[in-house]
């Protein structure tokens, strides 16, 4: 019954007769390529919380008490989620501080001129026998840890000039949990530092503290610069983040994104106490600059992995560029360098600050590679490219400039997986559309190969970078990456990488904090189901791609994702197979697309021969069941058993899975 499904199927019947059989041929003896491990690289960039209130451990938002920092957009948005603290901002308060008591009225004002950091310090003004001070939500991780440390600067200017830091029971000031008091010299500014110590059981996982800092008595203190770290901060990191992502192997992490085209690299290194806080233009939200070059570089030592940096070609010029290259390559490898340099990031989009035109690009691509390399020969330098759905006219641009420019060209995908051109599109519908996404990818990325190919002096001389990569849905009922669907996507996405290796070793995804990778809430860090899939990917032992063919059933998507809707013959089962180094492992790489059919598939060997298996997978209740602060390892990979013989084993894959499968001789 089993082989008239699969002949039926391959004869061109329904695909529902197909999806529950394949038969997968590899022949281990018929090495494809390499597979670098760079594919498995990441992506790092402020944004949301992936450094500030993430990555980077210290908990105060706006420590240091300056206006300007949010858009209009997320000014609107802060408010709606949180509207007490428009009263707070009606007294004067920078967002996101609050009033102990917001009774006492008007006893802050903002101080211009008169600032131990930025631009800004907060004068307090206790009324006569009570405390008056400022206090901030905050979520600790006190699961793992109870100490916490910190330091604020203070300047008394009249009265008693003790200053009592404290947590408290949120919107419960009576109730302190832990406090200590300060007493700051007479006469200009004193850093102070701090350790609260909160008992054992008295503030219980994902509970919201305030953080408090209040005078009493008709003090009137100016204060600045407070910082609250996590005692087991590791260099100013989220330990368990740092471990999160050693885990993962990743060899690369991109420090770049939107923000690059306004980042100005000297913003970001020196004393901690003297760097200023600004606006991230781009995303709208706050950069303190607290999280630069030295933090970013090691962080990539924290975890074994290279800095990849993009260079701002937007408001920047080569010398700072230069400025930059060299500055890393001091502090990196002994002064080696030959990293890998961007050359700007999606320099097309007029989203980016100061962006060239497409007629401009070229050449300003080439000032900013004869700068690095006149510092740096052994540079690598990926040049900007387009999308893989529409880079022909701009990537021929670039291609003016190959070889002596770049060594790579980049391309990005971040894709909203429920824009579908289907009109009342159901979730099925979507879901299938979403899936099918790497194989489309995959097509593309060859006819960008063919466009480099094309140009005789770039011909095995450029290769593509991948240098982003994201499925978004945004909606509860589409594949993105906090569901199980993002990670089918992931580790189809995974398959093509590994399959067009040869002519794209670069690649990062978006991002190794937040989106499809660590997420911290409410003091509480977790993968998402998409960081399970890569890291089943990134810490296999496959270097060599060998020959694997498949038959499966297949489906057709039109009216799909607006960015490529018309995606042809999409396998069901997608299985990539790969040796190690040394010849002694065999791994097979397989997602089942199908949203309700476990596939029964027979495997044939051939060139090794196993005398082990282990295996392990990768599924949920369904498509969008989702990892939070809440069930941190709600989708996690499994053990799967796996019964081999010599040459030929069945096995099982279940609707909706990835499963990896380690063959040893």
């Amino acid at each position: 019954m089993r082989k008239a499904t699969i002949f039926l199927c391959l004869l061109g019947w329904p695909a529902a007769w197909c999806q529950s059989e394949a038969v997968i041929e590899i022949d281990a003896a018929k090495v494809q390529h390499a597979i670098p491990r760079t594919i498995y690289g990441t992506f790092l960039e402020p944004i949301g919380h992936s450094t500030y209130g993430g990555l980077w451990a210290q908990v105060l938002e706006n420590p240091s008490f300056e206006d300007n920092l949010w858009s209009a957009g997320r000014i609107r948005q802060m408010l709606t989620e949180r509207p007490e603290l428009a009263e707070s901002s009606g007294l004067g308060l920078p967002l996101p501080w609050q009033p102990l008591d917001a009774a006492q009225g008007w006893r802050y004002e903002p101080r211009w001129g008169d600032a131990a950091n930025s631009a800004r310090s907060l004068l307090i003004m206790a009324l006569p026998g009570k405390q008056t001070g400022v206090r901030q939500q905050v979520y600790l991780p006190v699961h793992r840890v109870l100490r916490y440390t910190g330091s604020i600067y203070a300047k008394p200017v009249s009265g008693p000039g003790e200053i009592e830091i404290s947590l408290r029971k949120h919107n419960r000031p009576e109730e302190i949990v832990a406090k200590q008091t300060l007493r700051p010299e007479a006469g200009g500014w004193s850093r102070l530092e701090f350790t609260l110590e909160i008992p054992n059981g008295a503030v219980a996982s994902r509970e919201a503290v305030d953080f408090v800092i209040a005078v009493a008595d008709e003090a009137r203190v100016l204060v600045d610069q407070a910082f609250l770290f996590p005692a087991d901060n590791v260099d100013g990191m989220n330990p368990e983040m740092v471990a999160m992502a050693k885990a993962l192997r990743t060899p690369i992490v991109r420090f770049g994104g939107n923000y690059t085209s306004g980042y100005h690299w000297r913003d970001g290194v020196g004393p901690m106490d003297k760097r200023q806080s600004m606006l991230n233009q781009s995303w709208g939200i706050p950069e303190y600059n607290h999280f630069g070059t030295d933090e970013f570089l090691r962080f990539c030592r924290l975890i074994g992995a290279e800095p990849q940096i993009a260079l701002n070609l937007g408001s920047g010029t080569p010398a700072e560029a230069a400025a930059w290259v060299k500055y890393v390559n001091q502090k990196w490898n002994g002064g080696a360098g030959g990293l890998l340099w961007e050359l700007g990031n999606e320099l097309w989009g007029n989203f980016q600050i100061g962006y060239p035109t497409e007629a401009r690009v070229a050449e300003r691509t080439k000032e900013f590679s004869d700068a690095v390399r006149k510092v740096d020969p052994r540079s690598r330098l990926i040049g900007t490219g387009q999308d893989p759905d529409h880079f022909e006219s701009w990537n021929a641009a670039q291609l003016r400039n190959a070889p002596a420019a770049f060594n790579y060209l980049s391309t990005h995908f971040v894709v909203r997986t429920a824009d579908v051109e289907k009109a009342d599109a159901s979730p099925e519908f979507v879901a299938q559309a979403a899936l099918a996404l790497p194989v489309g990818l995959e097509r593309q990325l060859r006819a960008m190969k063919a466009q480099i190919e094309g140009d005789a002096k770039s011909r095995g001389h450029v290769n593509i970078a991948f240098t982003e990569w994201l499925f978004s849905g945004p909606v509860a009922k589409a594949p993105m990456y906090n569901n199980l669907g993002g990670a089918l996507c992931t580790a189809g996405f995974l398959n093509t990488l590994m399959r067009v290796a040869d002519f794209t070793p670069v690649s990062d995804m978006t991002g190794l904090i937040e989106f499809g990778g660590i997420w911290q809430n409410k003091g509480r860090v977790y993968g998402v189901p998409a960081y399970w899939a890569f890291r089943m990917y990134s810490t296999a032992d496959a270097t060599k791609l060998v020959e694997t063919k498949v038959r499966t059933g297949q489906y057709d998507v039109d009216e799909g994702v607006r960015r490529i809707p018309a995606i042809r013959a999409v396998p069901y089962l997608d299985v990539v197979a790969a040796l190690n180094d040394a010849g002694t492992k065999l791994t097979l790489f397989c997602v089942n697309r199908s949203l309700t059919e476990e596939i029964r598939a027979t495997v044939r060997l051939s060139g090794f021969t196993p005398a082990s298996a282990r295996g392990q997978q990768l599924t949920a209740r369904d498509l969008y069941s989702v990892n939070d602060d809440a069930e941190p390892e709600a989708i996690i990979p499994v053990a799967a058993q796996v019964n081999v013989t010599a040459g030929e084993f069945r096995h099982a894959f279940p609707p909706e899975s990835v499963t990896v499968i380690e063959l040893s001789r």
